[in-house]
């Protein structure tokens, strides 16, 4: 079963996370900030990740911190999860439609944490901080669209793979950033899929993924 589990605590967040590649998006996503929990867990139906997450973050000050910080933890499950690699697709790519924005994600399991991030968001701010928070916070407070690009450096960095995000067309904020994640899960799941014909082998002239 290729699983992790990742408890990470700091001063800022604490964070703990089960998670399944090969599973059906089955899914529990608590972190205080309904935005990213909405993108979590399109992310984990559409990459059919079994994901449960939890994560108490210091949202009286920003979003910041808990969304870099899932991002790390994620990144981090992800790559205990895949191992050594062996014996997966190792790429895999997705252009995805969300009404009329158009999101081309690009995957390589490559052992190398890269990003290539071309996202145009044309809104500062989306959605609501938190559902948990008490109302004046709630009516202050929304997601900074620029927390994506941290979250996707974040998880990239730690699972150790080259991701490209590229905008093909967009307006609305809300659809570009929901194309991103589902299409980044969707490219993830072609990947991290066992390939019948690779007989367990590091899909890598060098032998190795790094």
């Amino acid at each position: 079963m290729r699983q992790a589990k990742i408890d990470r605590v700091t001063a800022e967040t604490e964070i703990h996370l089960k998670l399944e590649l090969d599973g059906r998006g089955e899914n529990r996503v608590e972190t205080g900030c309904g935005f990213l929990d909405h993108m979590l867990t399109l992310f984990a139906s559409h990459g059919r990740f079994d994901l449960d997450l939890v994560c108490r973050g210091d949202l009286e000050v920003d979003a910041h911190h808990t969304t870099e910080d899932v991002g790390i933890a994620l990144g981090q499950a992800f790559g205990s999860a895949l191992g050594d690699m062996r014996g997966v697709t190792r790429y895999g790519f997705m252009i995805l439609p969300m009404d009329e924005a158009l999101i081309l994600a690009a995957v390589d399991l490559s052992g190398r944490g890269v990003l290539g991030f071309d996202l145009p968001v044309p809104a500062e701010k989306v959605g609501v901080l938190g559902f948990d928070l008490p109302v004046p916070a709630k009516q202050v407070g929304s997601f900074d669209t620029e927390l994506v690009k941290e979250f996707f450096l974040a998880f990239t960095r730690e699972a150790k793979i080259a991701l490209h995000l590229k905008e093909l067309a967009g307006e609305n904020s809300h659809h570009i950033i929901e194309g991103a994640f589902k299409a980044t899960a969707r490219a993830l799941r072609q990947a991290v899929k066992i390939d019948p014909d690779a007989a367990g082998e590091i899909p890598s002239t060098k032998g190795v993924l790094v």
